[in-house]
């Protein structure tokens, strides 16, 4: 490939405007494109006209046939996570675009975060138990902006554990051979099949744990807790307090973030795969073909959902 690379953002929503600011700041051509003004024929015709690679950030429901188009022409794809919600929906992305996984990503920029990161270079093996919460008044999130409008209050493809499901693909690399035990949500009057809290329990041999996300909190947490019988590590990544504790006392790690970088570096490697340039150093690069797990356990967890309440929060 000569030249910069010409990419295609489909989804103008805020996801979609920071990925297309984010490809010029790194010297790449970018089209911003309102996916409600496009359509599949219209995607299919631009993919034939000379375009480098496509980002995805339309709604989760709609990839499926976006993905396969971009496959079917040899196109690379940046698809926003999750993959998608239903299991039989993942499994049917990830054989339409086995030709292009190996040169596309799924957005899961988190496993940039320095902390993260610190964390993947940690020895772990002694973990027997882990927690990984976040939440936040969704009510609180943007200004000028209503959760009823939004997609994330749909009964397909809403909803807290998909809008937060960072954490569980955290989990998933922290501890390779996870399997989701059982799922526990709250619902909303207001707004049926929707879950507004999930906690999700997760574990294999020697290892019991959970995720917690929730659209309720007054205030941002987001914290990851993990105990073994050497070390213990409790990130705050709300606060931006890093501590790992062991016999002989604890240890604080000073790892500043400013949380664009996240989305610049994983863009930064995805358009190194699609030059064919080397990618970065991380941990557990976010490449397609290299997703298939956390992709499968985010849509197990969502489908074996279990209502057990509602909360009664005004969510308007």
């Amino acid at each position: 490939m000569s030249g910069a690379p010409r990419v295609i953002v489909l989804g103008a929503g805020s996801i979609g405007r920071r990925h297309h600011e984010n490809l010029q700041t790194l010297g790449a051509v970018s089209d911003l494109i309102p996916w409600r003004e496009f359509s599949v024929a219209a995607l299919q015709a631009r993919l034939r006209s000379g375009v480098d690679a496509a980002v995805i950030a339309t709604a989760t429901d709609l990839r499926l046939p976006l993905i396969e188009a971009c496959a079917a022409a040899g196109v690379p794809a940046y698809i926003e996570k999750p993959l998608a919600f239903r299991p039989q929906d993942v499994a049917a992305i990830l054989t339409v675009a086995e030709p292009i996984a190996h040169r596309s990503m799924l957005g899961v920029m988190m496993r940039y975060h320095p902390a993260f990161r610190t964390l993947a270079n940690q020895d772990l093996s002694d973990t027997f138990q882990f927690n990984l919460s976040i939440g936040h008044d969704v009510t609180q999130w943007r200004a000028n902006w209503h959760f009823s409008e939004s997609y994330a209050a749909q009964a397909f493809g809403g909803g807290v554990l998909l809008d937060l499901c960072h954490e569980i693909d955290m989990a998933c690399c922290l501890f390779p051979g996870l399997a989701v035990t059982s799922v526990e949500s709250l619902g909303h009057p207001a707004y049926p099949g929707v879950d507004m809290a999930s906690r999700i329990n997760l574990g294999r041999n020697g290892l019991a744990g959970e995720v917690a996300m929730d659209y309720l909190t007054p205030q941002l947490h987001r914290r990851t807790l993990l105990r073994g019988t050497e070390r213990m590590h409790d990130f705050d990544f709300a606060a931006q307090r890093y501590v790992t504790t062991t016999a002989s006392g604890p240890v604080t790690h000073d790892l500043p973030l400013e949380r664009n970088q996240m989305f610049l570096s994983a863009m930064r490697d995805f358009l190194a795969l699609v030059q064919g340039h080397p990618v970065s150093d991380v941990e557990h690069l976010p490449r397609l073909d290299l997703c298939h797990t956390p992709a499968i356990h985010i849509a197990d967890a969502w489908q074996t959902r279990n209502f057990i309440g509602q909360t009664t929060k005004d969510i308007a």
